[in-house]
């Protein structure tokens, strides 16, 4: 065991009983908006309901174990690699090579995927013996905006120094900041909220890049297979957590300032400081550190910065100690260490040293202290920047006229998860299971995090005929009554729950008026965001929004969730005596949807102008949906209860027409064209 790397450990144990205590926090709460102090209570209170469960991953090596192989396939598909997509060839091209005192750079680039080009310089030793194998290492760079030279060239010491010191290193553009620009920042700030529903996040094609970096380097003859390393700073050290927890190729990991978790991230507001690369979709409701678990119990070596305020302190504590527990559950506690430097978000020599140190002891046995970090450095002098290769140099396409025609980069988030193709039942019998199954997957990948029987949403106060309604513990809505009659109806014929996602005026809409019936009541559902519990919403970088994906949620779900409970509540008060229906406009008719496909008790929907699909910009975003169905299916999916659709063209409702016609419905489908 070397000492000299154990600076935090020791005293963690604090910060493992009482998650996000003292914590550092990244920005202000938001106090601009009447619902900012519930949900950020909620978050986190759903922030400790997922870190509860790292307690029971330490219960027993028998129980990890057990379960690793599932936790495996869970985190592939929070990636959104599962299906793990298909490795086709590389198509490996070296554009030019530089020769340099000692060693040589090979500017080249793979394809990842066909058209999907990953940029990288791969540094080797000058000399190498004939037949001679060298450990190698994968070096992930993180967020250093180098502009059309990619941000490989800003960490272009390490593939220098590895090289001078005999390895191979493969140090690969990211697809935000590498040659070809494309974008990480989806739901940060460019309002791809449909990557919620396709359930693509960045973080997946730089985990598939790196794992396809790996297969180019065993491809190699001069890289030996069982001696492979990952290492990267900031968003690299992210990278390495979600390539080494992927891939048991991956012999030791050096992630330097990569990851902190969800209390940090959530609690204190420390996912502002992030892009969407830093995170998968937490559709499982993981304890964050689970994902550093998956390394176990291969050598990792946990980095941190004593000042760094998107990486704290408190969260590096928190997660050193979790992973010490469970390397010590293999009897490996010799095999993970931590490092905290003095300072802020950056390299410094104490962090080169240990790194290196530690890539030298586990994959060349060689514990020697390291003498020569501190050379062919990337300094800055003024205003500039002085490189030991001018980054020009290493461009890997010197023009834009050589960028590839075929390029996907800057559109993979369109076809990296593929959206399902869903076959339509041709029989009632066939529906029943058909719709079985696919209502069963979106319980399990969208709706994990609800229970199967919701309860009715709790009276907390009434006002002017305003009822309080508390949906579940923690998130408090508000549903009113219409007069839609010259009297209210003491018990209706029918309630009719009209779904709101915006702020509504106490108005009737004029599109619902044709479709209440003699003896309705109309009650309005105003869902969690809308009139009193509106949160404070910044773009970017869209906090609540974000916060929930970290969480196994989205606001649409809980919304989902609020109808459904309002929907109890008011089946409830009547006694099931009375017909409960939904009804809706454009997002929240998506939401009455979704709303009566879970609870079988509402009787039928009315829904005006809804979206055709998930990937329309305003519709409803629920993880991993599109990789089980669309909106159509979604619809189809109420037969054989009522439903009535208007303000959309006939023809573009032909699936849902099937469906009902499968299902032996069609008296129950009425589709209004508009006029």
């Amino acid at each position: 065991m070397f000492t000299y790397l154990r600076s935090t450990l020791g005293m963690a144990c604090f910060f493992f009983l009482v998650p996000g205590a003292m914590g550092q926090s990244f920005s202000s709460p938001d106090r601009d908006a009447p619902g900012d102090m519930m949900i950020q209570q909620y978050l986190s209170t759903l922030t400790g309901t997922c870190v509860d469960k790292f307690t029971d991953d330490l219960s027993s090596l028998e129980k990890w174990q057990a379960q690793r192989d599932q936790y495996r396939r869970e985190y592939f598909y929070m990636l959104g690699l599962s299906p793990m997509p298909e490795r086709t060839a590389l198509q490996a091209r070296v554009t030019r090579t530089l020769v340099r005192d000692g060693y040589h750079v090979d500017m080249l680039h793979y394809q990842s995927r066909p058209g999907l080009y990953v940029t990288a310089n791969l540094y080797r030793p000058a000399e190498v013996a004939t037949g001679e194998k060298l450990p190698a290492i994968l070096y992930v760079c993180g967020h250093a905006g180098r502009g059309r030279n990619g941000n490989k060239t800003a960490y272009q010491s390490h593939g220098i120094w590895l090289a001078r010191h005999g390895y191979i290193c493969l140090m690969v553009d990211t697809l935000q900041l590498g040659e070809i620009a494309a974008i990480h920042h989806g739901t940060y700030r460019e309002q791809r909220w449909w990557w919620l529903s396709r359930g693509y996040t960045s973080a997946g094609v730089e985990c598939w890049n790196g794992i396809r970096g790996i297969d180019y380097l065993i491809s190699r003859d001069d890289v030996d297979s069982d001696r492979i390393g990952v290492t990267g700073i900031s968003g690299g050290g992210a990278a390495t957590f979600w390539v080494a927890a992927a891939d048991e190729r991956v012999k030791v990991a050096v992630p330097v300032s990569g990851m902190a978790d969800l209390p940090s991230y959530v609690n204190n507001r420390v996912i502002n400081g992030h892009c969407d690369c830093m995170f998968l979709h937490n559709t499982f409701r993981w304890p964050w550190t689970r994902i550093a678990g998956l390394i176990a119990p291969r050598p990792l070596l946990f980095v941190n910065s004593d000042n760094d305020r998107i990486f704290p302190m408190d969260a590096n504590e928190r997660v050193s100690n979790r992973l010490e527990m469970l390397y010590r559950l293999y009897g490996a506690g010799d095999r993970v260490d931590s490092v905290v430097s003095v300072g802020g978000h950056a390299y410094r020599e104490d962090i080169r040293k240990a790194t290196f140190r530690f890539l030298n002891i586990h994959l060349k046995q060689d514990a020697r202290p390291i003498l020569d970090s501190e050379k062919d450095l990337v300094t800055l002098e003024g205003r500039e920047r002085q490189h030991p290769i001018a980054p020009e140099q290493l461009r890997v396409f010197l023009t834009d006229n050589d960028i590839p025609e075929d390029e996907r980069n800057t559109t993979i988030d369109q076809t990296f998860v593929p959206i399902a193709t869903v076959s339509l039942p041709a029989s009632a019998e066939e529906y029943r299971s058909w719709k079985t199954q696919l209502r069963d997957q979106l319980r399990r990948v969208s709706f994990g995090w609800i229970p199967g029987d919701i309860r009715p949403a709790t009276v907390k106060q009434t006002r002017s005929a305003v009822l309080r309604l508390e949906t579940e513990p923690g998130i408090t809505i508000a549903s009113r009554p219409y007069l839609v009659t010259a009297t209210k109806p003491t018990q209706p014929k029918r309630l009719v729950l009209l779904v709101r996602t915006k702020d509504a005026s106490a108005v009737v809409p004029e599109w619902i008026k044709p479709h209440l019936q003699p003896g309705d009541q109309l009650y309005d559902c105003q869902t969690r965001g809308t009139g009193n519990t509106r949160w404070t919403q910044k773009n970017p970088p869209n906090y609540v929004e974000r916060s929930h994906v970290l969480l196994g949620h989205t606001v649409d779900a809980g919304r989902v969730r609020d109808v459904i409970a309002t929907a109890q509540y008011f089946e409830s008060r009547y006694k099931g005596q009375v017909p409960i229906h939904l009804a809706g406009e454009g997002a929240a008719a998506v939401i009455a949807a979704y709303a009566a496909l879970l609870d079988s008790d509402i009787k039928g929907t009315t829904l005006h102008r809804p979206h055709r699909s998930h990937m329309e910009a305003g519709a409803p975003q629920l993880l991993n949906a599109l990789r089980v169905c669309d909106i159509p299916h979604v619809l189809g999916m109420i037969a054989p209860r009522s439903l009535t659709i208007s303000g959309v063209r006939a023809s573009n409702l032909t699936e849902v027409r099937k469906i009902y016609q499968a299902a032996n419905a069609t008296d129950q489908l009425k589709l209004l064209s508009p006029k």
